[in-house]
């Protein structure tokens, strides 16, 4: 495989995955904060208005920010992070079907970490 090609996967992970995880995960957060409040878990035990702040902060601020490769590594490891409590803290009790969904992206945004977004990014 030649360099291009690998530098277009990279793009196409980078930005199909942001994409998916702001819009049908991290928007519906934001568009829905206040109603949340009342209900979010707080895994963490900062207390929800924060759990709820640096979710969404993750699941959308984040997004943007490495759709269009701007300190990727950064963004990457915030939004694994968040993954990875996804599925160890909130679905920890669950079956592994449960948290399937948050691991795999957990994987992807740790690949995404070490590839600093590819080529075809900010780079700043």
């Amino acid at each position: 495989m030649n360099r291009l090609n690998s530098d277009l996967g990279w793009l196409v992970l980078r930005v199909s995955t942001a994409l998916m995880m702001l819009l049908a995960h991290g928007w519906g957060k934001l568009a829905n904060f206040t109603t949340l409040l009342t209900k979010f878990p707080d895994p963490i035990r900062l207390g929800v208005p924060f759990s709820l702040t640096a979710t969404v902060f993750a699941e959308v601020f984040c997004q943007a920010f490495i759709i269009i490769g701007f300190k990727t590594r950064w963004f990457a490891a915030i939004s694994a992070v968040t993954m990875l409590v996804a599925a160890f803290v909130i679905h920890g009790n669950d079956p592994f079907a449960s948290k399937e969904k948050a691991l795999l992206y957990a994987v992807i945004y740790i690949a995404i970490f070490f590839s600093n977004g590819g080529k075809y990014s900010v780079k700043a």
